[in-house]
């Protein structure tokens, strides 16, 4: 590999799942147009996750986020993969120092969409709405309290299948992984002025040993500064919120010409009961870190107790 000591391909361990394989697909296809690789040099290795095996239960209550990265975290220790694709809004809010992101692709919609239905105000008295989202299910129950939400985990695939069997009158799904799976015309998508996006979500980033500077270089060598910019700031958000798959918090940072970020945070009620939400032009994650420490002090109870910050 030009410029590295690498005499064979580098692997680049994923989620088994399609909309995983597709995203570990783009990365594939970054690094050889980055690297005038020949296709050979890169070599996806698909593992599944144990949360893509445990589908009857809330994230929350059978190990959180780190469902999504434990099986490639091992494969990273144990040297068996060189780094690890990720969907970053499933990555967890604190991470082993062992590892580092080394590079974010360029983002994609942030969106949700809802599936089911041409928009939230259109579903039916007492719809039932599909999600494991405490971020949707707050921001939905915020805008129509007399909705039902019934637990809907699994991929992409299995969620629209759940609904097309009518276990329930709709779902929401990004929009980043229906286009990325080449379904952009399913659902309607939902203005972040009404539900503001998980932090990070649509972003793809590449997480490496932080001791391995060789393929830290290889991977940073695509990396999208202004999308990394973007998660750096909302999940620095998360961090000083100390919030988990529990914790029903939207953010979004848009970069600006001029180095500086728009920002927006909403910390939700897990039942939509109560908000608080705020604008502001950050510099950088310290700012963000400022601002949520700001929110958790002004937050009424309902809200706060669901952070650990």
């Amino acid at each position: 590999m030009t410029g590295t000591a690498f005499d064979r391909p580098i692997r680049l361990g994923t989620r088994a799942s399609p909309l995983a394989i597709r995203q570990a697909e783009m990365t594939r296809d970054a690094l050889l147009a980055a690297h005038g690789w020949a296709d050979d040099r890169v070599e996806l290795v698909p593992m599944v996750a144990s949360g893509d095996r445990i589908l009857d239960r809330a994230l929350a209550d059978v190990g959180g986020k780190a469902l999504w990265t434990r099986e490639l975290d091992v494969a990273l220790v144990e040297r068996r993969i060189d780094a690890a694709v990720h969907s970053m809004k499933d990555v967890e809010t604190f991470r082993p120092t062992d590892f580092v992101i080394a590079a974010v692709l360029p983002r994609a919609d942030v969106r949700d969409r809802l599936i089911g239905a041409p928009s939230i105000a259109a579903l039916p008295n007492g719809a039932r709405v599909g999600t494991s989202s405490p971020r949707r299910s707050a921001q939905l129950l915020a805008l129509r309290p007399d909705l039902t939400l019934t637990l809907f985990r699994g991929n992409v695939a299995t969620r629209l299948a759940k609904l097309a069997a009518g276990e329930a009158d709709a779902t929401l799904l990004a929009a980043a992984g229906l286009d990325r799976l080449g379904q952009g015309d399913t659902g309607h998508a939902i203005a972040t002025d009404m539900m503001l996006p998980a932090p990070a979500q649509g972003a793809v980033g590449i997480e490496v040993r932080a001791d391995d500077g060789a393929v830290r270089a290889i991977i940073s060598a695509i990396n999208h500064a202004p999308s990394c910019g973007c998660v750096t700031i909302e999940r620095a958000l998360l961090e000083v919120l100390g919030a988990d798959c529990r914790s029903p918090v939207g953010a979004l940072a848009m970069a600006r010409a001029d180095g500086h970020y728009d920002f927006q945070a909403q910390l939700l009620a897990i039942d939509g009961s109560a908000m608080i939400a705020e604008q502001a032009v950050l510099r950088d994650d310290e700012d963000a870190r400022a601002l949520g420490r700001d929110l958790l002090a002004r937050a009424p109870d309902s809200v706060r107790r669901l952070f650990a910050g």
